[in-house]
């Protein structure tokens, strides 16, 4: 998943990203409907929305609330990459300061949360926090198959650590119970379960790999350790 440079992204973008088109204030516009395209089909331009955040701290009457949170989620569905942090110092900080009278500081600051656990692969911990708070579903709402995304992400670097996991375990980091853990695990990841272990392929990342260690010691580093002990004994 290339969250920098997809496949997707159109031609009119291209020009906003990389040429004079990103000084334009319309291109807010175009920006904003290629967020939304993302969001509808479970892809992300991570540069794309960065350049869009960008624009709104040079059009700042042109800021929408929704569109934050909205580039923020998808970030989310990135880690471990940086994309959450990278799109948060974009924001500018009057917008994320306390403010009883504004929503989105409440909104990052949910949000900001989620991705600590996740950047702290704290599964268990994001799914419950996921849970208790209704924000969180309107957060989430536009992002077409959020959780799942997640799950996605998830069991990608379950797969990189691991050869072998108790199904019981994975249940928890996946936020799924029962069937619908097994399913996933074997439809989506297309790992097996054999009497409550889950084994997952080889793969490079979960290969156990020999290390060997050098070290180049040559007669003269003797000679001077010799040397040197030899004149503090002097």
């Amino acid at each position: 998943m290339d969250s920098e440079d997809p496949q997707e992204r159109p031609e009119d973008v291209v020009n906003i990203i990389s040429g004079l088109e990103r000084y334009n204030p319309e291109a807010v516009g175009n920006l904003e409907d290629y967020l939304r395209h993302q969001c509808e089909n479970q892809y992300t331009d991570s540069n794309a929305n960065r350049t869009l955040l960008k624009r709104y701290q040079l059009n700042p009457d042109r800021v929408k609330d929704e569109v934050i949170t909205n580039v923020l989620v998808k970030a989310l569905t990135c880690f471990p990459s940086p994309q959450f942090s990278l799109a948060l110092h974009l924001i500018p900080p009057h917008l994320m300061a306390a403010n009883p009278r504004a929503e989105l500081p409440e909104a990052i600051a949910k949000l900001r949360e989620l991705s600590n656990q996740l950047q702290g692969a704290q599964y268990a911990r994001f799914w419950a926090t996921l849970d208790s708070d209704d924000l969180y579903a309107d957060l989430t709402t536009d992002i077409e198959g959020f959780e799942d995304l997640i799950r996605l992400r998830i069991a990608t670097l379950v797969s990189h650590a691991y050869r072998e996991i108790e199904l019981s375990v994975l249940e928890q980091w996946l936020g799924l119970e029962g069937q619908a853990a097994v399913k996933f695990v074997t439809d989506t990841a297309g790992w097996k379960v054999d009497d409550g272990l889950v084994k997952i392929p080889h793969n490079p990342e979960n290969e156990a790999k020999k290390s060997e260690v050098r070290e180049d010691v040559n007669v003269d580093m003797f000679s001077r350790v010799i040397r040197r002990a030899w004149e503090e004994t002097v």
